[in-house]
């Protein structure tokens, strides 16, 4: 491991279960009530988590960026839930979450690594939940091409073997433009694009390894986060 790393020895056992009972008393007066312990015990350890995994996932990518701050605008999301077009009006979010991103715009429209905290464990991943219209028409260019959409099959194939799951098959057609008969057809109906190992369990996120069990599994998943990356994005018109 590299000299001069942040340390992090584990979340505490009580941000485990201090989530849980978030999820069990998703109000105003009771998180108001531990707002100081979520504090010390959730939040502090996260952004210590950002800066010990973001310190190694810079192996990866230089660029990427490990700002530990927790009001949305670093890789953590913030813990305030936007109700504003939602059924559910729980005005907290049960669970720790962040990307670690590189480049312009928002860290939701980039390729990235993630994880989120919960209750039930740990979840990673490594790629985009959702390409924004001009990356979506840049990942379908490269699908179809026939040395670009073959380096993703292959990477895709190979973390497939190695137990990850691949996700973001969205539409039911091909679109518009494409080949049906297409060799990645299925492929070509993603709207997103992301790898995702099995959940660490709960007690995992509490051990002194869980930042490199989380570096070893984005080091996996890197050739996603790289094939991303180097998509074209057309201009606007």
């Amino acid at each position: 491991m590299a000299e001069n790393l942040q340390s992090f020895d584990g979340f505490p056992n009580r941000s485990i279960a201090l989530l849980a009972e978030l999820g069990a008393n998703n109000n105003r007066v009771w998180f108001e009530a531990h707002k100081a312990e979520l504090q010390a015990q959730l939040l502090a350890p996260a952004q210590s988590f950002v800066l010990a995994l973001g310190a190694q996932l810079q192996a990866i990518d230089p660029e990427l960026r490990v700002d530990p701050r927790t009001d949305g605008a670093g890789v953590l999301m913030r813990i305030y839930r936007d109700t504003r077009f939602s059924s559910d009006p729980s005005p907290y979010k049960t669970n720790v979450s962040g990307l670690f991103w590189a480049g312009p715009g928002k860290k939701t429209e980039r390729p990235a690594f993630g994880f989120q905290l919960g209750a039930d464990g740990l979840e990673l991943m490594a790629g985009i939940f959702v390409f924004p219209p001009l990356l979506l028409a840049a990942y379908r260019q490269a699908v179809a091409d026939d040395r670009r959409g073959a380096e993703l099959a292959a990477a895709l194939s190979q973390l497939q073997r190695d137990g990850y799951t691949i996700a973001g098959e969205h539409y039911r057609r091909v679109p518009a433009g494409y080949d049906p008969q297409h060799p990645r057809a299925v492929l070509l109906r993603y709207n997103g694009l992301y790898a995702t190992p099995p959940r660490l369990a709960p007690h995992d996120a509490t051990r002194p390894n869980v930042v490199d069990r989380c570096a070893a599994h984005m080091q996996a998943m890197a050739p996603i986060y790289r094939w991303l990356c180097q998509l074209v994005v057309p201009a606007a018109t």
